[in-house]
């Protein structure tokens, strides 16, 4: 009888966040860095720099939230598309 041992599932969390004109960056707690286009978020396109830059991180890092544009993104949909 064998007994297969499976690892326990680290969910990514994200540490770090800036938003340039034209890219979204997300740095992850394992080292990943993600890269997306910011026309994929309409809302923040939209937004002025500093309401772009006004985010804060929520769930401990499982998503990222800008209180003056009313957006949330998670880091889990954002792997999923990147």
């Amino acid at each position: 009888m064998s007994i297969l041992a499976s690892k326990p599932r680290v969910e990514p969390l994200a540490i770090g966040v800036s938003v340039r004109d034209d890219t979204l960056h997300v740095v992850l707690t394992d080292g990943r860095e993600i890269l997306v286009p910011l026309e994929w978020f309409p809302r923040l396109l939209q937004a002025t720099s500093r309401q772009r830059n006004k985010w804060r991180l929520i769930g401990g890092g499982v998503g990222i939230h800008w209180p003056e544009v009313d957006e949330d993104i998670s880091v889990e949909s954002l792997l999923a598309v990147s």
